[in-house]
């Protein structure tokens, strides 16, 4: 096994052969930024002093990673070994000194610039649960579930990175009795996703073929897709999620490149019935990434106490893959982008335990989750801290994705 110049930790996420993207805010522009074990490497600094391909010096004095995600799969590839290059031999000794920083150091900021966002619908234990719970007498699965990768577009600017304070959202409900009223939601929920994140897109009129998409796709992040399920609930027939959805969608600071993860890549369920041609990919893309949740009240985080983990899932049970889903969301002609993101719906296993939100880990509020602090939820009181974390390891080798982080915040007076 190579050994990385700079220490990595026993159990660190950043190690030499993740080597995630990442940007660091402070005085002046966000710069760009890898990390390995503890520390992170300022990747402006590497590309001016000539160790980085020399197309990534522009690319890399920009404020986001799009210039870097345009620059395509060729440049990523060159790019990543030069960097594992630089940590691992002698020529370490030349990475100037001060590009080299403690990671408790940094600000980390949002990393790219999203100009859509597009969020699925692609665990079959997700849709199942959802479609027993609100139509009991029907079939759990609409006819079209098993057909093609449902999702709806989402809204890019409300894409923040960890740590950003939630602002309980407002909006439109239905009492059980008497007309609509507008107020804060009473059923703040979380949902567990997978995003990856597009590199060099396609012309508009055309499609990018599931073969090719490995070209596309440039890495994963943690996702928690926020949603107020009783606004959710009120507004969504005939034309889906809207506001209930698109009040925030917090993304981990780190990405992932694809590349670090194709050890990882295992064979996705069996999907029956099969489906059309252009949904049909040669290889593997499922991912075997361990996921969890965790989460801490008020009272938990003000006495110190570490946030209770409540859901333990895996990436890999997901029916469509990100293959699927970005052949799909492209057939019609519709233009990919550097920065786009596209997440996968909530991730669920089939045991309770596995569940990747709210409203099916307490089955709608039926079945309260019990914390630590002797508290219940059933949805999310403010104060609450939401954590989620996600990794792969196998043979001794570890990439992580480290930590995706919300503290709900009060909502506002009212709406106007």
């Amino acid at each position: 096994m190579t050994e990385s110049r700079i220490p990595v930790p026993t159990g660190s996420d950043f190690t030499l052969d993740n080597l995630p993207y990442g940007m660091a805010g402070g005085v002046g522009r966000p710069r760009p930024v890898t990390a390995i074990g503890d520390r992170v490497v300022d990747l402006r600094a590497l590309s001016i002093a000539g160790l980085l391909p020399a197309s990534t010096v522009a690319a890399f004095d920009e404020p986001n990673l799009n210039g870097f995600l345009a620059l395509g799969r060729g440049v990523w590839q060159e790019t990543r070994h030069r960097l594992r290059e630089l940590f691992s031999t002698d020529e370490f000794e030349r990475i100037p000194g001060e590009a080299v920083e403690d990671m408790a150091s940094i600000n980390l900021v949002l990393p790219f610039a999203p100009g859509d966002y597009v969020d699925f619908y692609s665990s079959i234990d997700h849709a199942s649960n959802l479609g027993r719970m609100f139509r009991p007498d029907s079939e759990p699965l609409l006819p079209n579930w098993r057909h093609l990768p449902v999702g709806y577009h989402g809204r890019a600017s409300s894409v923040v990175v960890s740590g950003t304070p939630i602002t309980r959202p407002r909006g439109q409900v239905q009492p059980p009795d008497g007309p609509p009223i507008e107020v804060p939601t009473r059923a703040l929920d979380i949902e567990l996703e997978i995003g990856f994140v597009i590199g060099p897109g396609n012309e508009l009129g055309t499609s990018i073929d599931i073969d090719d998409v490995g070209d596309h796709i440039f890495g994963l992040v943690l996702v928690n897709d926020w949603s107020a399920r009783d606004i959710q609930r009120w507004e969504y027939q005939p034309l889906g999620p809207f506001l209930g959805k698109s009040f925030a969608t917090t993304v981990s600071p780190w990405v992932v490149p694809l590349e670090a993860l194709v050890p990882f890549m295992v064979p996705s369920p069996i999907q029956d019935p099969q489906p059309l041609d252009y949904l049909r990919a040669a290889g593997d893309w499922a991912v075997d990434i361990d996921l969890e949740v965790a989460l801490a009240s008020q009272t938990m985080r003000a006495g110190g106490s570490a946030p209770a983990v409540i859901s333990r899932t895996n990436f890999g049970s997901m029916y469509w893959t990100m293959a699927q889903q970005l052949a799909h969301v492209t057939v019609n002609g519709t233009n990919a982008r550097p920065g786009d993101l596209y997440a996968s719906g909530t991730i669920s296993g089939p045991d309770p335990g596995s569940y990747g939100s709210l409203i099916e880990l307490t089955w709608n509020g039926r079945d309260p989750l019990q914390l630590p602090d002797g508290t219940e939820r059933r949805f999310l009181e403010d104060g609450d801290e939401v954590v989620l974390r996600g990794w792969c390891e196998s043979d001794g080798v570890r990439v992580g994705f480290g930590e995706c982080r919300g503290v709900v915040a009060p909502a506002r007076a009212d709406s106007r």
